[in-house]
Formats: structure tokens, C-alpha cells, sequence
């Protein structure tokens, strides 16, 4: 919704802020020798990771997500501070996928695709669910950990399957 512009007396609004920046490794380390991670990246990973910043935000929704400005990953400090460590482990798996699509020039976030059928995802799902399998978890608890709340049942079959589980 755009409202009329007018004039409020007496108040200054600053509409620039600065977000706080810190380093993916002040976080996240090690993974630069994850063998996913060092496809995805290639001779490039340590370079990548290195330079790679976080943004953290304070809210009880949410996960992590990466800038559609300029590929910085967005984490909230809630979910970091009290989500299973596997499940933050996958989120910045799939999420470090999203960077790198960003950084070959495609865009992140697809609005004439429902979540689920999105080619962004799904070319982040794959992979995460290969490492989700490498690192010991069953199909059902990868099932688990694609469970996202604002997804329907219907959406979340298609998916998985999509995926092949």
C-alpha cells in the first residue's frame, strides 16, 4: 500500500541503517573441508568462505536465508542459538548453495514458483539431502528436517519426492 507523502512537524525519520556485518568463519568453521562444500566452491572455497559475511537478526521465526543485494548469508539468533546442531549444520549447507547461485548471477528468489517447485530450492535440496545421507541421518529423519511450517501436506509430498524420498 502507498500512502500520500506529507509533511509530520517535528520529526526526522532516518531511513538508511547499517546493517552489522560479521564473518561466516567467526561462526562456521570446518566447513571448507566438507567435500560438498569444496565441490560447490571448488579451488575457490577457502577464498569464498573467508570473505563469505552474516548478518544475525533477533526473532523466534525464521531460519536462514541469503541476500537477494548481495549473497551474504541471514541468520536468525534464535534459530543458531536452540535449533538441533544437524539441522543448522544442512541450513548452512543448503543456504551456502543459494550463495554460490547467487554469486553465478541467478536470482534467489523465484515468486512465480511456489517454495516447493522452485528450481532455486530444489537445486539446494539436493545436495543437502546427499550430505543429510552422508553424515549418518535415515530418510525419515531427512523427512523431518525438510518439515518447514509454512509449507501444506501437499506441498511437502511434492517436495520430498521431488528429492526421492
Amino acid at each position: 500500500m502507498t500512502l500520500p507523502s506529507i509533511n509530520i512537524p517535528d520529526v526526522q525519520i532516518t531511513r538508511e541503517a547499517k546493517v552489522t556485518l560479521y564473518r561466516f568463519t567467526d561462526f562456521f568453521s570446518g566447513f571448507e573441508n566438507v567435500p560438498v562444500i569444496r565441490e560447490l566452491f571448488g579451488k575457490k572455497t577457502d577464498e569464498i568462505l573467508a570473505n563469505l559475511k552474516i548478518e544475525f537478526y533477533s526473532a523466534k521465526f525464521g531460519y536462514m536465508s541469503v541476500s537477494d543485494e548481495d549473497g551474504h548469508l541471514i541468520v536468525s539468533a534464535y534459530h543458531l542459538r536452540t535449533a538441533d546442531q544437524a539441522v543448522v549444520y544442512l541450513d548452512v549447507v543448503h543456504e551456502l548453495h543459494h550463495v554460490k547461485q547467487f554469486m553465478d548471477g541467478k536470482k534467489i528468489f523465484l515468486m512465480e514458483f511456489e517454495y516447493v517447485d522452485s528450481p532455486i530450492e530444489i537445486e539446494a535440496y539436493i545436495p543437502t539431502v546427499e550430505e543429510a545421507r552422508r553424515i549418518g541421518m535415515s530418510d525419515e529423519e531427512i523427512r523431518e528436517y525438510l518439515k518447514i511450517e509454512w509449507i501444506s501436506d501437499e506441498q511437502f509430498e511434492r517436495l520430498v519426492s521431488r528429492l526421492g524420498l
